[in-house]
């Protein structure tokens, strides 16, 4: 990101950031009609509308709700991305900055450790763990940034690392603690995944994901000026630790959600904004309805490639989009060297 680019906004020709929104949403509609019909046993519209059993069971019951599930969860985390690096104006800045992640892990591997087991069989017990964990580790990371100084940027993110690492290392210790098949389970469960059956995950996914990207959209003035600094948007009017305790606020409570019921998915939030701030600019107006729109065609996708590439098994998303994320760094840097 350059330096000219950050102060006018990343300005694009309108046509152009119309057209590029326009593609991605034939794109993500394009997504949402073909992917259910792929993977490890294909299936036809044909075959559902004819009313085969197995053919609706796959359809109605597995596939849509992976792909719903899917668009919402990566479509969120590219928002996030998108409004924590210019929160904290760092390219590297992407959802689990603040330790979102690691909170809500340790959350699911305490549930999967001391919670009774038939209370978290279901995956319900262990989203509810999950979702306070995420929440727990931000207002940790908040309180730490108010109390010593204010809400600034330096300080969110050292408080940040701290619970990250102090999250991580309970995490251990929780699972030196454990026997084989607790620990089976909570490793699975941090390498993220999109495997469920029936719609109760994506009704719970998608207000959150509407509503943190609605909060970010509404903020979008405030946020373009804070592209040409803090001082420089202070003195426009932008009340700069209001606008990070709301757009925090949001975004944290959108990733919680989400990764209560997919466990953590990394990379999206960090290589989606990357890409479309070269395509449709740096005004968020036109970014976040794109984040929106490419994270979750993204995901599904990478999601898609994890469950045909090894059939008849299921890779985990999140495994197959952290391989993707150490590439994506070195092209990151030497495009920005040259």
């Amino acid at each position: 990101m350059s330096m000219a680019a950050e102060r006018t906004g990343g300005r694009r020709p309108g046509r152009h950031r119309a057209a590029a929104l326009a593609l991605l949403a034939v794109a993500w509609l394009a997504v949402l009609l073909l992917a259910p019909l792929a993977g490890s046993q294909p299936v036809s519209l044909a075959d559902v509308a004819a009313g085969d059993p197995v053919a609706e069971a796959i359809f109605w019951r597995l596939r849509l709700p992976r792909v719903l599930l899917a668009l919402a969860a990566g479509g969120a985390l590219a928002v996030a991305g998108v409004a924590f690096q210019t929160l904290f104006r760092n390219p590297l800045a992407e959802p689990y900055t603040l330790g979102v992640a690691t909170g809500a892990s340790l959350g699911a591997v305490l549930a999967l450790r001391f919670a009774d087991p038939a209370t978290v069989a279901g995956f319900a017990g262990v989203a509810a763990a999950s979702f306070a964990g995420a929440l727990a580790a931000t207002a940790l990371v908040v309180g730490l940034a108010v109390s010593r100084r204010g809400v600034e940027t330096g300080t969110l993110l050292l408080a940040g690392v701290a619970v990250a690492l102090s999250s991580s290392a309970l995490i251990l210790f929780v699972q030196y603690l454990s026997d084989a098949t607790q620990t089976f389970r909570m490793v699975r469960w941090m390498m993220g995944g999109l495997a469920v059956v029936g719609y109760r995950d994506v009704a719970w996914a998608v207000p959150w994901a509407i509503g943190g990207s609605a909060v970010l959209l509404a903020s979008r003035w405030e946020l373009n000026q804070l592209l040409t600094g803090e001082e420089l948007a202070a003195s426009r009017g932008v009340d700069v630790s209001r606008l990070r305790l709301r757009v925090l606020a949001a975004t944290s409570l959108m990733v919680g959600a989400l990764v209560a019921v997919t466990g953590p998915i990394g990379f999206v939030g960090l290589i989606v904004p990357h890409a479309l701030r070269r395509w449709v600019g740096h005004d968020h107006l036109f970014l976040a309805p794109a984040a929106l729109l490419a994270g979750g065609a993204f995901l599904t996708l990478c999601d898609l490639a994890a469950r045909t590439v090894a059939a008849p098994a299921q890779l985990p998303v999140g495994v197959l989009t952290a391989l993707l994320g150490g590439p994506f760094f070195l092209w990151l840097l030497f495009a920005g060297r040259r």
